[in-house]
């Protein structure tokens, strides 16, 4: 079923005949989470306790925590190790177009459709993983609903093809998400918990025919969640291109009016375009990725108007050798 478009809306353009690398990685909340190598989880009390000397370095210089929590979905590829669960999904359909991983094109996995009865032990994981994150010492966690993993397979109408209380409405499309939530902040209390959209993305075969439409509805929804929520993370549309320079659309602030606590955007800012929205109130806070990789010592470059390093796109997501995220040189 197809949802009726918003007067001014557009379908999202068709995905590329490769699927690009997706933001990651985040942190699994179960075995069956998990869909690249090498990425962390916090399923067990071993991995919580691994955390721990993490979280208290962060800690002493200062600073404040929050661990992102994932499931990928279907967003596994064909060549798995022997004995990996079959991955799960809203769906059956597994994501049509390989992805390139290191120059190589890889097929995906065909998903189980998870049953209806087996959703809310996938809802139970999120909760479970979050106490594991809470008790190790993080201050919160973010809840990872964008890029094509499985909260986002069951919010876009492009992945979610379900004829039951998950599916075939707008409503319905958002249950999922809303239950993982739900149970996340009753679990460690609302003002732990973040939550990432991604409303106009379309990674891993993850589109939406109405982005405007989920995004307001799921904005409006998450002020209803019985111990609230601390922030909503919502990433901007793909970046325009104006005289030659990147142009952030801004087209957030439906979202940003709609939801009551912090507001979040990311996506191509700068130092002066995020000092610009955050003085217009177009957003409370602004987030940076790629530049905070190759700078890690990005706010006091900011504070100071520093020239920034330059990162380096081909090793965003390398193992071996191990290169980038941590060799990136401060100031002085």
């Amino acid at each position: 079923m197809t949802r009726q478009r918003s007067p001014g809306t557009s379908r999202s353009r068709t995905p590329p005949s490769t699927t690009r690398n997706a933001p990651r990685p985040a942190t699994g909340v179960s075995a069956a989470a998990q869909g690249h190598r090498p990425t962390p989880g916090v399923w067990t009390d071993e991995q919580a306790e691994a955390w721990r000397p993490v979280v208290d370095a962060v800690h002493a210089k200062g600073a404040v925590i929050f661990c992102q929590l994932w499931h990928v979905g279907r967003v596994v590829g064909k060549l798995r190790p022997d004995g990996t669960p079959q991955p799960v999904s809203s769906t059956g359909r597994p994501i049509a177009t390989p992805r390139v991983n290191n120059g190589f094109e890889e097929e995906f996995a065909t998903p189980k459709r998870l049953d209806v009865a087996e959703i809310a032990g996938v809802v139970d994981d999120f909760r479970r993983a979050a106490r594991n994150a809470v008790d190790a010492g993080f201050d919160g966690v973010e809840i990872h609903g964008a890029h094509g993993y499985l909260i986002e397979q069951f919010l876009k109408d492009s992945a979610n093809d379900r004829e039951d209380e998950y599916g075939s409405s707008l409503e319905n499309w958002c249950r999922f998400a809303l239950e993982v939530v739900t149970a996340v902040a009753d679990e460690i209390g609302g003002r732990r918990v973040g939550v990432r959209l991604s409303p106009f993305a379309d990674y891993m075969d993850c589109h939406d025919s109405d982005p405007h439409a989920l995004a307001l509805h799921m904005a409006t929804k998450l002020n209803g969640v019985p111990c609230g929520i601390l922030y909503l993370h919502m990433v901007e549309p793909r970046m325009a291109r104006a005289d030659g320079r990147r142009v952030v659309p801004k087209r957030l602030r439906p979202y940003r009016e709609a939801f009551k606590g912090t507001f979040i955007a990311v996506g191509g800012y700068d130092r002066e375009e995020g000092n610009k929205v955050v003085g217009e109130g177009y957003a409370d806070l602004v987030a940076f990725g790629r530049l905070f990789l190759a700078n890690p010592d990005l706010p006091k470059r900011f504070k100071l108007d520093a020239e920034l390093n330059k990162y380096n796109r081909a090793t965003f997501y390398t193992s071996d050798p191990i290169v980038g995220y941590t060799d990136y040189p401060f100031l002085g």
